[in-house]
């Protein structure tokens, strides 16, 4: 393989609930909603924060930098730059925070980073909430490339801020219920549908690697891959074998499961799980969004999702969701440390449209 990757070989959980979420300790109230622990490190984002959020973003368009859930309210707030914008959020019934640097100004930098600064060990991607473009560097990189990295910085007038942190940025191959093949252990994701056939999503840098997946190792076969897409995207589709119909759920890892119905892109702010078969299922909140991450090799994957979930080599391909909605596909990160993770995901719901599939 030409990627930087951690493979590793574990006993595969029954993949009659493909979607998976990394759970040790959290679980699931009688009505299905997150329970406290899973709430602990961000704010719910409600159906009408997605549907605001989406119609907001399409209306305003450079208008905006973005927006977040608050912490201390969970309310949706949507940043802008100009009275006029401000009037039509708070005509929407939302939030508006006027801010100094554009969608254009961020997105400029984005550029910039891309252009002169992509260095393997990093990722970079906006958060509304610092009204900057936020680049992670991991304990790889140093010397020239660290400078390269600071000196596009300065450039840019505070549009970028670059932060250290430890570990190896990395596709992590090894994941959800375990799926093997090809010689290395992935995650499956979501359970999805077109019509009566059923299929489910894995990151598609696993798919470089294997063609057909089974539950165990060196087991019979579950599935065939289809399509995927990697770098660039990270996802990819598999069709279930003949006689596969499993439930459209996620795997808790506690006994239990949560039933998938929708998909909906993160919001900044947010609380999500992580479920993969390597660190079960963990929580986090989501830190930044429009995302590129340069794994290495010329693995450069762009439009990702940074949360401070925890992960390790073997969850890629695991299912990222909040209460019952999907949102993410796992890519990879930099490691953990303590309950602080970096855990990456495609977003599901451009899987789901380039699919022309989804959640059930």
């Amino acid at each position: 393989m030409s990627k930087r990757v951690t493979i590793a070989f574990a006993s595969a959980a029954a993949l009659t609930l493909i979607p998976t979420t990394l759970a040790s300790a959290a679980g699931t109230t009688p009505s299905g909603e997150p329970t406290p622990d899973e709430r602990g490190s961000g704010v719910r984002a409600s159906a009408s924060d997605y549907t605001r959020d989406a119609q907001l973003s399409r209306s305003l368009g450079a208008d905006s930098a973005g927006s977040y859930l608050d912490a201390r309210t969970g309310r949706l707030v949507v940043t802008v730059t100009s009275k006029k914008a401000a009037g039509e959020v708070r005509a929407a019934g939302v939030r508006a925070k006027v801010v100094e640097r554009g969608g254009a100004e961020l997105k400029a930098a984005m550029t910039a980073l891309g252009r002169d600064a992509s260095v393997p060990g990093t990722s970079w991607g906006v958060d509304p909430r610092r009204n900057q473009v936020v680049v992670e560097a991991d304990s790889t990189v140093t010397g020239e490339e660290l400078a390269k990295l600071r000196s596009v910085a300065e450039k840019r007038s505070g549009a970028i801020q670059v932060k250290r942190v430890p570990g190896v940025l990395r596709e992590e191959v090894l994941g959800g219920d375990a799926i093997y093949g090809g010689g290395v252990r992935c995650s499956a994701a979501f359970n999805v549908t077109q019509g009566s056939t059923r299929f489910f999503l894995t990151a598609g840098h696993c798919a470089e690697s294997a063609t057909t997946w089974s539950e165990t190792n060196g087991g019979p076969a579950i599935g065939r891959q289809e399509k995927h897409s990697f770098p660039t995207n990270d996802y990819s589709l598999v069709r279930y074998a003949s006689g596969q119909n499993p439930a459209g759920n996620v795997n808790l890892y506690n006994g239990s499961s949560r039933d998938i119905t929708g998909a909906a892109n993160a919001v900044v702010g947010q609380a999500l799980q992580k479920s993969g078969s390597t660190t079960k299922v963990t929580s986090g909140k989501v830190t930044a969004v429009n995302v590129t991450a340069n794994y290495g090799d010329g693995n450069v994957v762009s439009g990702l999702v940074r949360t401070t979930a925890c992960s390790a080599g073997g969850d890629s391909g695991g299912a990222h969701f909040a209460g019952s909605t999907a949102l993410g596909i796992h890519s990879g990160s930099s490691g953990c440390t303590g309950t602080q993770g970096s855990a990456l995901h495609q977003p599901v719901a451009e899987a789901l449209s380039a699919y022309g599939v989804k959640v059930y």
